[in-house]
This record gives structure tokens, sequence and C-alpha cells, in this order.
């Protein structure tokens, strides 16, 4: 037999399928060929024909059927003329280069051939050997494996590690269909490779099941250090590590998203929030000459309030009721911390002047507030108060959160006082919200800051351990509320992604992040949906790949997924989808996505996936390897948990 071993004929040919007879002297499905099994008598197994340029055209089984007719109805008989529909996929060039679709067809009864797996070498355009590299005077390891071929039976799928990583990627699945063991298994084979192991690899995992730490507990590298963090916990507990991620980290966005807080009127007024809470935790935090400058912008404060109350247009009992209320509430605001307190003795003597002028005879002051409030300015620095004014809080400036509800009722005061009597109704929500931060456990993460006071301090502690960089980190997130998840991982990724843009020239392509996504339906939502008004992994969708960040999206949902994340994707890993409103999706998000493509998802079984883009020269139907150790995601055994034995049962009841 010739190489490739010739099958049959071509006996048909059109743009989008050929026709084959099978040679009568081929029995069965399968031949043997030097040694190794090649099966050709299955739906989607390969075979190849020769053009009259020499191009070698691969070409995809899609039917199987016998020509034969007997008594109007088909019969089967082996010796008989089988029949197979192909599908061209690509050519073969002189060069052994590969691309997809087909310029020269081949000639009416041209030999088919199967295709070996040298022929399938040539094509996936792998390589297992660790190759020198010349930058690090040592060796890289340029592929990793994935699965075993369902077209090319047994044969092991290798893919590019440059292909796959060096872009942004998506596994899509139903629940069950095996997204969590692809993701595992990949990491692990990076993880796993041995010599010269990917040190340099920079891996965070947010974990929405809470599964993934079975997967990497032990057998990977020595080399490799793995971080386990989950939030609200005070201590190690089960190997995770507490997770914190601190308040003064958030932007105004971050902090209005996570309220709920409207554009036209609660933003603003949580801007002006977040500027009293730097300014009060200035006054409470610093010392000598700093602490007097933000003391007396507080005094100012409290003088201009008192002015503003003044020239309300209303009697004069009304106004000093409302400046006796006002002093009232400044006077529990400043007692309300003891930092503010130890450092406003001087003003609060000043406030209880004010308030000892709050009397009234007959309906009538006498000027008595407005001329106490003039001898207690005239303790003001209005140079040191605007510079006060001017020195506002940057993203990132660490500030204490005691003073956010502080702030807030001052600013409400000051609202009050200039007569908008509906900003208490106006931002009811928000200061809701605001409690729901400042009292809920869940929060308890974002509250504490353990330490961490700056951007860098934050990052610093993310990634390294005790001697070194760690190269996977896993974030539990499984306990957390939706709103709470999506500021979790929008914050970290935006703080990472903004380190990235920092950096210029070569030093964009050193030392990448990837962001592994899972079920990213649940924070990377329609832009509709989003909490946040622009969501940061539809910029890092956009712009990362050009500072070397990247996602890896996995969701069981993909029609809730945001149109630019998914349509930024050039690698897919498609396990099955029933849902049809998923798949029409993928298929309008994705416009070379076929028929024949749909109909492989739809019949895959568990672990069966199917695979295309930049890391493969064309679409694969794999059955991916199993991780080892798995996540954790078994479904619960129903007959396991039912039907327990009765001693078992009394034993456990005893314990």
């Amino acid at each position: 037999m010739p190489s490739g071993m010739r099958i049959g004929k071509l006996t048909a040919i059109n743009y989008s399928q050929l026709r084959v007879k099978i040679s009568s002297e081929i029995r069965g499905g399968s031949v043997n060929l030097y040694g190794n099994i090649y099966y050709f008598g299955n739906i989607g197994s390969y075979l190849k024909i020769t053009n009259a340029i020499g191009e070698v055209i691969i070409c995809e089984v899609i039917s199987i059927f016998d020509s034969d007719l007997h008594q109007e109805k088909f019969s089967f008989d082996i010796e008989s003329n089988r029949e197979l529909l192909i599908k061209p996929i690509g050519t073969i060039n002189r060069l052994k280069e590969f691309n997809l679709g087909v310029g020269v067809f081949p000639s009416l009864y041209s030999d088919v051939s199967i295709v070996t797996y040298e022929d399938m070498e040539i094509i996936l355009r792998t390589n297992n050997e660790p190759q020198n590299d010349s930058y690090t005077n040592g060796i890289t390891h340029e592929s990793f494996s994935l699965g075993i071929s369902k077209n090319l039976i047994n044969y092991l799928i290798d893919v590019n590690i440059d292909s796959f990583f060096n872009i942004h990627s998506a596994v899509l699945g139903n629940s069950g269909s095996g997204k969590s063991n692809t993701i595992a298994h990949i990491i692990q084979e990076i993880h796993r490779k041995k010599s010269y192991s990917a040190i340099g690899s920079r891996v965070l995992v947010f974990d929405v099941n809470g599964e993934y730490k079975k997967a990497f507990t032990n057998g990977l590298n020595a080399n490799i250090s793995i971080k386990y963090y989950k939030p609200n916990i005070k201590n190690d507990s089960d190997g995770y590590q507490p997770f914190y991620l601190p308040h003064f980290l958030l932007t105004i966005d971050e902090w209005s998203a996570f309220l709920l807080a409207t554009e036209a009127t609660q933003r603003p007024f949580w801007d002006k929030v977040l500027q009293e809470s730097y300014r009060f935790y200035r006054i409470g935090s610093s010392s000598g000459e700093d602490q007097e400058k933000f003391a007396n912008y507080l005094r100012y404060r409290v003088c201009n309030l008192i002015y503003s109350t003044l020239k309300m247009a209303d009697t004069d009992t009304a106004r000093i009721t409302t400046a006796a209320s006002i002093l009232g509430s400044i006077t529990s605001i400043i007692k309300s911390n003891s930092d503010l307190e130890n450092v406003s003795a001087n003003l609060i003597d000043d406030i209880k002047k004010l308030q000892a002028a709050c009397t009234i005879s007959y309906g009538d002051n006498k000027n008595k507030l407005g001329a106490a409030t003039q001898e207690v300015a005239k303790k003001v620095d209005s140079t040191k108060v605007k510079e006060v004014i001017n020195s506002k809080i940057k993203n990132g400036e660490f500030f204490d959160h005691k003073f956010l509800k502080i702030a807030a009722e001052l600013i409400l005061l000051e609202e009050d006082v200039r007569g908008n009597k509906q900003i208490r109704g106006y931002t009811a929500t928000m200061l809701t919200r605001l409690d729901f931060f400042l009292d809920n456990p869940d929060c308890e993460f974002m509250r504490e800051s353990h330490e961490i006071i700056s951007i860098n301090c934050f990052l610093s502690n993310l990634w390294a351990n005790e001697t070194d960089r760690s190269q996977l980190i896993i974030i539990d997130t499984s306990e957390l509320s939706p709103d709470i998840l999506e500021t979790l991982t929008s914050v970290v990724s935006r703080l990472l992604f903004d380190e990235r843009k920092k950096l210029i020239g070569e030093n964009r392509r050193k030392k990448p992040i990837h962001l592994i996504l899972d079920e990213a339906h649940r924070y990377i939502k329609k832009h509709h949906e989003y909490l946040l008004k622009e969501n940061i992994f539809e910029k890092i969708a956009r712009e990362g790949r050009k500072y070397s960040f990247y996602l890896l999206v996995s969701s069981q949902r993909p029609s809730e997924l945001s149109e630019t994340v998914l349509s930024q994707c050039a690698n897919f890993i498609i396990h099955r989808i029933q849902n049809e409103r998923d798949m029409q999706y993928i298929q309008a998000i994705l416009p070379y996505f076929s028929e024949a493509f749909t109909n492989k998802i739809k019949q895959s079984t568990p672990g069966e996936a199917l695979v295309f883009g930049n890391c493969v020269s064309m679409p694969l139907h794999l059955k991916i390897n199993k991780s080892n150790p798995a996540p954790n995601s078994d479904n619960c055994k129903i007959p396991e948990e039912w039907f327990i034995p009765k001693w078992l049962q009394d034993a456990e009841l005893s314990t």
C-alpha cells in the first residue's frame, strides 16, 4: 500500500462537499498502517486528497451510507460499494504548511487516503520538545496536552502555549459539561512542566463556586507557589488566608456602583462624603501643624453652617432652633469618634459658646448667635482652609471607613441649611447601602485594611509569599452576594490592569497576568445590567493584550455575557450547550460558527468539547484530559445519600 493508504476514489465534487466511493478491498471502518490503527468509518474522521498542483486537501467525514438499493430499500453488505460524503477543511501546501480553506479542488477519480499522525503534526504545528530560548539562555516549553481527538481516534492533541495564552480565551458549556475540569487540567499541565518550570507565570482565579483549591493541592512542580484566599475569615483556615480589599481602593465609580448611587444626585453627594471622610481622618490621624490645619477647617465648616442658617428667610425662633439642632448634631459627630474628640477640644469649647448664644427673648435673638459666630470665625485661618479644600483625596489614598457616616451626616446638614429639604429622601437608598457596608459581616473584608495602606502594598501582598512571588492565586468568592462579588472582581482586576498600564516599551511584554473568570456571567453581564457604568472586563478585553493582560472566561450562560468580552476572545473551548438561546448567542457573536459546530456541541458528552481559534489550525472535537486532582465540582449522588445502611445512620446520629 502507498504512504497514507488509499481507501477509495472521488466520485463527485462541489464546493461544500465531496463524494467518495470506498474500495471494495477495504473491509470495516479501520485500517492498520505501520502498526497504527486509523479509523475512517466514523462521522468526523479525517481523509485527504491530493490536487493537481501537489497540495493535500484535508477533509472531514460528514455522512456514511451504502449506495446499493435492493427492493426499494437500503441494505448492508460489507462487499457492497460503500460511500462517504466529506467536507473540505483546509490544505497542506508543498512547504508542509496547513491553511484553512481550499483553493484548487481535486480532480474526479482522485485517490482518497487516510490522514496519518504525521499529517496531524503538520496541521497542528505543535512541538512537545522544549526549545532553546535566546532571551533567557535557557529552555522554554512550546505546548501542552489538551485531550484526545474525537476525529482521529486515539490521537493526542497538543496545543501551542503561546497561541493559547497570548490572547483572550473562553471556556463555555452547561453545568456539568466539564468546564472546571478543562481549566484545572490546562493550569495543571502548565505548572507541572519539569526542568524549566513556569515560575514566570502569574495566574489569578476568581473561584466563584469554591471548587479549584482541591485541584491544586498536590502534584504540581515544586517551584510553583500557590496562594489561596477567602474574604471574611479572620485567620488562616483550611489552607485559605484572609483576603482584604480595603474600601479606600475603590474609585468613585466603584463606590457609586456598590451603593447603587444614581448619576444625577447621589454620585455628587457621595463624592463630597469621600472628601470629607478623608479630611476628618486627617484631623484625627495628623499631628502638629497638619492636625491644627484640619481642625481649623472643621471650625470653618461650623461657622459657615451657622451663617447659612442665620440667612434663612424664617423667624428668629426658627433660625435659632435650627442652629441649635445643627450645633448639637456636630457635637454628636465629633464625640462619636475618639480621634476627632481628642483633637477638637478647643472647637467643642467654641461650639458650647455658640450653643449658649442660641437664646430667644420674646421671639428675638438680638444677634447674639451672629456675634458669637463672628468671634469664633476670627480664629479661622482662611489660607489654611483653602489648602485643605484643595487637598482632595486621590484614588487609592488611605482613610478610615469610620468617618464615612460622620461625613455623610455633615453633608446632609449642609444641604438642609441650604434649603435642599429633599436631599434626605434622594439619598435614602444610598445611605441604607452605606449602613449595609458598615454593619454587614459580608463586607468585613472591605472595612478591614489589615496593614494595607496603599495600592502598591495591596498588590505586593497579593502576589508575594514568605520567600518569593506566587505563580497561582485562587480567591474563593463562593460566599459573597452578587453585588459584593461584582465589586471584588472589578476592583481587583482594575488595580492589576492600572498597574500594567504604567509599563512602557519592553516591560509591557514581561511578567504577563492571566485572569481566570469562573462563572463570568455573574459579573460580566450585558451592558445595561452592569452595576458599574463601564465594566473593567470590557476594557481589559479591548486593551489588555497590548499590556500582556489576558482573560480566560468561563461561563455556563454565554447569552448573559457581555458581547464585547466574548467577541474579543480568539480561542474557544465549547462543551455541551443545550440551551437554544445560548447557542444562538454564540452563533451571533461568532459569524464563522457553522451548523456542523452546533451539532457537535449539542451531541457532546461531559468532558468533550469543540476547540477552535488561534490555538488550533482547524476546529477540533476533543475528549479533554481529566485533571488530577479534579476540582471539587461533582454533583450530589442521590442514591448514595438516600440509601444509607442503618448501622451507619446510627453511628452518625451518635456522633
